[in-house]
């Protein structure tokens, strides 16, 4: 591609000198660099092919090197980031060391926060407006939020619009509104938005029209009910409902996405009214390459594709082995069938999680909430408690916003929920953000709850069968990876039980989920270099199988191995344990993630960085042998 303009956009001040035509053409240019982008790698596509002429005009008419601009979620940033300077760096995004493919604060001052999840965007620019105006009041800095409909149902939203309007900021939200998450979205919000779309333009008219109806006189008890009936009755021909305005937002719109021309006049028109605004502005997901508008969930982030001359697409074949996500949504959906009290519960995720045919097949018994991770869990909960038998079914990074509902309306009522955690362990090209590595400690922390992980892909279904027979919460574990195969007698699924594959003479490896087929392979070569390691595949974290794990450190070293953060994680469990036995712990050592927030990159190479691929788990092993002979000579 021949980019005549975008190569000359060092910064978006230079965007307010161009001419409309120029702007339009820049507009093509950045999606020609979005599909060049995806010709090579996964990466966010047909979100970002929607905000184009958005971001084009957010950034002609305001000035974000000192105004404030969030967008939520941060995966649809990759125009934003061509036009503000980094568009030489742009075919690093998403690979390790380059640019990330959410907003970054380290590579922009027009990026202020690392949004990779959904809602808080309202909050963070509150925060920031609030700071501006006690610090700085004469720079009369704007703050805007852009924010999708997928996003929008989100708890914390609402909870900042309240408090905004109770404030009174000027305060611009955009409503990006696609009608879609990465899949269509869902609930009665998205159903009200349907109907605002064929609605005519709307700029406040019921403050307007309040007024004048205020004017009349005030008469009998039947009059004044009559003129309610009247105000309604207006409000509800104009548009809607008007559940913005109702809140205390002037209400602005619908304004069509990909006018850039207009989208610029209209946010010339609210830049600077007084108060919180709600500017909705409908804009269609992959728009301006036909395949993604016309499949947005496909082309949400697809796999690598050549872009043909009409507009079609050839995809790059590669060899696509099952992934831990397809076996367990297979085991989920083969419970299903046996058991019409199981029922699974997701997040805006059927797509990412492989719930497609799980929601075709049992549409009565799958609930898709949006993205309101702490309302699916608290209706599980309810679930739970009139007899049936749920699964949760979220990535580990996002069922974070739910914690408080894992303790008060699961673990404390004592109540069979099954978390499902999808990206349990490092996330690859998506992040800090998305790297599910917090889980094994923040769900170990509550009684009662349950916490296992597979080893390999023949623990999957007879671990999950097996943890929707116990009246008691639980969770799985399992990482954004292809499932791997140990061959072996398998043991049975036993409550806290551990499986060991094989006795050491000289120590173990415990791995806690899918690091046992590496530790397997990382015995193997030391076996080859005259030392026995044996592995045990802990597959409980809660409760822990202390007879096997004593049994392992009192014959010798033990390296406990999870792809979760060191910090209370597993390798803590044991350390703790091993300590209120009153064990010699001097030769445990634990591998996992530290105590720091690991950029993106692929999951090979960042396990390779952190020591926990075969290399790093062989030379652990040969550190904690020498370690162990010379406390051996020591004591002779």
């Amino acid at each position: 591609m021949n980019y005549q303009l975008l190569p000359l956009i060092g910064s978006p001040a230079q965007l307010k000198s161009l001419s409309d035509e120029q702007l339009l053409q820049v507009a093509g240019e950045i999606r020609e660099a979005l599909c060049e982008i995806v010709s090579d790698r996964p990466a966010h596509f047909a979100s970002n092919l929607g905000v184009v002429e958005l971001c084009l005009a957010l950034h002609s008419v305001f000035d974000f090197s000192k105004d404030r601009l969030i967008w939520d979620t941060g995966h649809q940033i990759y125009p934003h980031k061509l036009i503000t300077g980094r568009f030489p760096e742009f075919k690093s995004i998403r690979r390790k060391g380059g640019l990330m493919g959410y907003p970054n604060p380290v590579e922009s001052e027009y990026d202020l926060f690392v949004t990779g999840h959904a809602g808080a965007s309202v909050s963070t620019v509150m925060g920031l407006k609030a700071a501006d105006d006690l610090l700085h009041p004469e720079q009369g800095r704007k703050s805007v939020a852009v924010i999708g409909d997928g996003a929008l149902p989100s708890g914390v939203v609402f909870e900042a619009m309240n408090n905004a309007v109770e404030l009174n900021q000027d305060l611009l939200v955009v409503l990006n509104d696609n009608k879609m998450g990465i899949c269509p979205r869902v609930g009665g919000l998205g159903k009200y938005l349907d109907r605002a779309r064929t609605a005519s333009f709307y700029n406040g008219l019921k403050r307007d029209v309040s007024w004048l109806l205020n004017r009349l006189p005030v008469v009998g008890e039947p009059t004044e009910k009559l003129l309610s009936q009247v105000k309604d009755a207006v409000k509800g021909f104009l548009h809607g409902g008007m559940l913005f305005e109702e809140l205390g937002f002037r209400y602005v719109g619908p304004v069509d996405g990909h006018d850039l021309v207009a989208l610029r006049e209209y946010l010339e028109m609210v830049k600077d009214v007084r108060g919180p605004v709600m500017l909705h502005v409908f804009t269609e997901k992959g728009h301006g390459f036909k395949p993604a508008a016309e499949d947005p969930v496909r082309f949400h982030t697809p796999v690598p594709f050549c872009r043909k001359d009409d507009d079609s697409v050839e995809y790059v074949k590669k060899a696509s082995a099952p992934s831990y996500t397809d076996s367990v949504s297979d085991a989920i959906w083969s419970a299903m069938q046996r058991d019409s009290r199981v029922c699974v519960l997701t997040a805006a995720m059927c797509e990412g999680n492989k719930l497609q045919k799980i929601r075709d097949d049992y549409p009565d018994r799958f609930f898709d909430t949006g993205i309101c991770e702490a309302h699916a869990v608290a209706f599980a909960g309810g679930m739970a408690k009139a007899g049936m038998r749920p699964i949760v079914d979220i990535y580990s990074t996002f069922l974070q916003r739910s914690f408080d509902h894992i303790f008060q309306e699961v673990s404390l009522q004592n109540l069979p929920v099954l978390f499902t955690l999808d990206r349990g362990g490092l996330c690859g090209p998506d992040g800090p953000t998305h790297h599910g590595v917090f889980d094994n400690t923040y769900m170990r922390t509550f009684p009662n709850i349950v916490v296992a992980a597979p080893g390999d892909d023949r623990d999957v279904r007879p671990m999950l069968d097996y943890l929707l027979t116990i009246d008691a919460p639980s969770s799985i574990r399992y990482p954004k990876t292809n499932v791997e195969v140990v061959q072996r007698d398998v043991a049975p699924i036993e409550l806290g039980r551990s499986e060991v594959y094989r006795w050491g003479e000289d120590g173990h490896f415990v791995a806690f989920g899918a690091m046992f087929p590496d530790c397997v392979r990382a015995a193997e070569r030391l076996r080859a270099e005259g030392l026995d390691v044996g592995v045990i595949n802990a597959r409980f974290l809660r409760p822990l199988d202390t007879d096997t794990l004593f049994k392992a450190i009192e014959s010798g070293f033990v390296i406990t191995v999870e792809e979760s953060t060191l910090n209370g994680g597993f390798g803590s469990a044991v350390l703790e344990a091993a300590n209120d036995a009153g064990l010699d712990t001097r030769l445990i050592r634990r591998l996992g993630i530290p105590d720091r927030y690991v950029e993106h990159g692929e999951r090979q190479e960042l396990l390779a960085d952190l020591g926990l691929d075969v290399g790093g788990l062989v030379a652990a092993a040969l550190a904690s042998a020498a370690r162990q002979s010379m406390a051996r000579q020591a004591a002779e």
